[in-house]
């Protein structure tokens, strides 16, 4: 019995952890480091494990992450998650950078989502160790500026996605290095980039014709200079544009040039009508989500284009707040949108 006990606590405990491990959060496989030391050499020598590092909202996480890429195990990194992990600084990141054997090379993903205490130093020390990052977030630092953007685009030169929401204080001038450095990107989110003209924002259009995902919610600003340039994306799939309130049918129409579109989010689009949403009905027939909250200009007329062009694609359809569509029947809905799951119509 005893030696049954002990082939169980070598090798079949330290196998199944092995097998159940990639299936937790990392946080509970790396509990089961303590299980045994039979356990522990099982999991670290499982490269697979250790390619997540996810700090988010922890306490300490500028110690823990120093710490964590002492280790051999995170040698080969691939995402870092410090999302929320308000008491990370500037301090940890040049600590990073100046401790000897340190390299963040194979990391693709890095989410530093509302990391306050970041500056533009911070964001210049932690880009100079990972040269390969394909994913950057930074969203809801608002004390980073251009320079940010500067030290990303020389240290990071494959970036194919880019999310840039809530960081007020990019302007035309950060815009411009995106778009001379990074013509292949294919996700862009600069939600409350309140700084952005017109002209800015042109270039990026022009020059990052590759754009997949553009997220442009609650950028007032931006005038049919720009949406008639959405237009000429041809791989475009996804288009937010809630409060877009200088946007006219004349632009929704060049935007309908964008015939792969499967979202789109037209909501506070005041100045929309049925000519511009009949315009996307024939172009987009691929729509699977329309938001067309809070526009009056709208009737029925638009939704019997889509129920012609989009009926067998169409999932979500809201139209809550526009007065001039009628409120119809779950039956009466099916016969127009087969597949549609999600109808929100006004009270």
């Amino acid at each position: 019995m005893a030696a049954a006990d002990d082939v169980w606590c070598r090798e079949t405990v330290p196998r199944v952890m092995e097998l159940v491990s990639p299936r937790l959060p990392q946080r509970d496989a790396c509990a089961l480091l303590a299980v045994s030391p039979w356990c522990y050499r099982v999991l670290v020598a499982n490269p697979k494990l250790w390619e997540v590092l996810d700090l988010r909202e922890m306490k300490n996480p500028g110690d823990r992450l120093i710490s964590a890429l002492s280790l051999v195990r995170y040698r080969h990194l691939k995402v870092l998650n410090l999302e929320f992990a308000q008491d990370i600084e500037d301090r940890h990141f040049i600590h990073l950078k100046e401790m000897s054997g340190i390299s963040l090379e194979d990391l693709e993903f890095l989410n530093l989502n509302a990391c306050q205490k970041i500056s533009d130093k911070g964001i210049e020390a932690v880009t100079s160790l990972c040269p390969n990052l394909r994913g950057l977030s930074i969203y809801w630092i608002v004390g980073l500026s251009d320079s940010s953007i500067g030290h990303i685009t020389k240290n990071c030169k494959q970036i194919l996605d880019l999310n840039l929401s809530g960081c007020k204080n990019i302007s035309d001038k950060g815009m411009r290095l995106i778009a001379n450095n990074y013509q292949g990107l294919k996700k862009l989110n600069i939600t409350r980039c309140v700084k952005l003209t017109d002209d800015g924002f042109q270039e990026v259009l022009r020059k990052c014709s590759s754009l997949e995902s553009l997220n442009l919610y609650a950028l007032s600003s931006f005038t049919d200079k720009v949406y008639k340039e959405i237009g000429s994306l041809a791989n475009l799939t996804f288009l937010d544009l809630c409060g877009s309130q200088n946007l006219t049918d004349d632009g929704l129409a060049c935007i309908s040039r964008c015939g792969g579109l499967t979202y789109l989010n037209l909501t506070w689009c005041i100045c929309v009508t049925d000519v511009g949403v009949v315009a996307i009905a024939q172009g987009c027939r691929s729509l699977e989500l329309l938001s067309l909250f809070g526009i009056v200009g709208v009737t029925d007329a638009c939704l019997e284009a889509l129920s012609k062009s989009c009926s067998h694609s169409l999932t979500t359809l809201d139209v809550n707040g526009c007065i001039g569509i009628k409120r119809r029947s779950r039956d009466d809905l099916i016969k127009l949108f087969p597949l549609l799951s999600c109808f929100k119509v006004h009270s």
